[in-house]
């Protein structure tokens, strides 16, 4: 069975909870049991995905006892050979090896959330990426990197891994190229983000996602007071608030934060829809690849 991992900002889990409840068409769904993934499980489960938890040392056990089940019954490719000599083909057979030969084909896809406050620190954020795609390409076919390029920390992720032995996937925009960070991402890409940036004239503006307006607090109190959490600093250069709305965080809760954030550094608020389109497309195409190589091998 082809296995697609994925690391993913802990920012950008509403939109990997959206793709995965859209997906209909998987063998497993494994995340990585770990402080961060808690919330993120819940979302989960409120978009009816049921997923398995393990620690991440404990995965390899899972897909290779998943692996073996699955071997250990009767092989579909050995009996299509023999159906090709006419005796065999007189001897009626098993049906339903069809089904376990799909059930082959579908993909187990793994997640691994990481920390927040990672972003606090590029220098740290890409070592947490870098640490976990090493620990993971051992049991992957291709992995996801669920993330933007956030500050240019990622840039030169395919290099550092031309030797790995499976395939690195990440979010790209209509042209191709890497989102330049999750806000990119909600808003369907660097084009659109470059856009709304102008559409400001010149006005500070600041972006918030549900996961945003629900974690500035905490970002703050990991971010040693940097300008993007510094209060006089943001209330001198910013003073509107983009509210960027999306299909699986919205409501009461998201009104209040970002109303509480609105008033805390004196900005007005403006509206704007979000897109899942980046994280879908990014996710499908990933997931596509990782099965058709299975196949093809």
């Amino acid at each position: 069975m082809p296995v697609l991992s994925i690391i993913a900002c802990e920012m950008l889990e509403d939109e990997l909870a959206y793709v995965l409840s859209e997906d209909h068409d998987l063998n497993q769904l494994i995340v990585v049991e770990n402080r961060q993934s808690l919330r993120f499980v819940r979302k989960l489960k409120s978009v009816n995905c049921q997923p398995k938890l393990f620690p991440l040392d404990k995965v390899p056990i899972f897909l290779k006892e998943a692996n073996n089940s699955v071997y250990n019954s009767v092989s579909v490719n050995i009996l299509k050979l023999f159906l090709k000599f006419p005796f065999f083909k007189k001897i009626p057979h098993n049906t339903g090896g069809k089904s376990k030969e799909k059930n082959r084909e579908k993909p187990i896809v793994v997640v691994n959330t990481l920390k927040l406050g990672l972003h606090a620190d590029c220098e740290l954020l890409r070592s947490e990426i870098y640490q976990n795609i090493r620990k993971m390409a051992a049991f992957s076919d291709g992995i996801l990197i669920f993330y933007g390029n956030c500050g240019h920390s990622l840039r030169n992720t395919v290099a550092d891994f031309k030797d790995l032995p499976c395939s690195l996937y990440f979010l790209k925009d209509e042209k191709g190229e890497i989102v330049d960070d999750c806000i990119s991402v909600s808003l369907g890409g660097n084009d659109n983000y470059a856009e709304v940036m102008q559409s400001g004239k010149g006005v500070g503006m600041i972006y918030l996602t549900p996961m945003w307006a629900s974690s500035w607090k905490e970002m703050r109190m990991e971010s040693n007071n940097t300008s993007d959490f510094n209060d006089s600093f943001l209330k001198k250069h910013y003073k509107r608030v983009v509210k960027i709305s999306n299909e699986i965080s919205m409501g009461s809760e998201f009104d209040k934060n970002v109303l509480n954030y609105a008033r805390t550094f004196n900005m007005s608020i403006a509206e704007m829809e979000g897109s899942m389109e980046i994280a879908s497309k990014s996710y499908l195409s990933a997931k596509n690849d990782v099965c058709k190589k299975a196949v093809s091998d």
